[in-house]
């Protein structure tokens, strides 16, 4: 597999940016990147509802203020 150079790159952001064009294009990688993350956590086995109730399990497991 050939390597991806800064030409090459500038090339692909130049014909992204004439297909999209400029008020596209933030949305197109917004989406990109939210399709590659889900990807990645289904591959992983991680979920959005894993998560949550880790972040609930911390906020519960807080130690108690000592008082005298």
């Amino acid at each position: 597999m050939p390597n991806i150079g800064p030409m090459e790159l500038i090339l692909i952001l130049a014909i992204a940016l004439i297909v999209l064009g400029p008020k596209k294009l933030p949305d197109a990688g917004r989406s990109i990147g939210k399709g590659m993350r889900e990807f990645k956590d289904a591959l992983s086995g991680d979920s959005d509802r894993d998560r949550d109730r880790e972040f609930d399990r911390d906020e519960d497991e807080r130690p108690a203020l000592k008082t005298e």
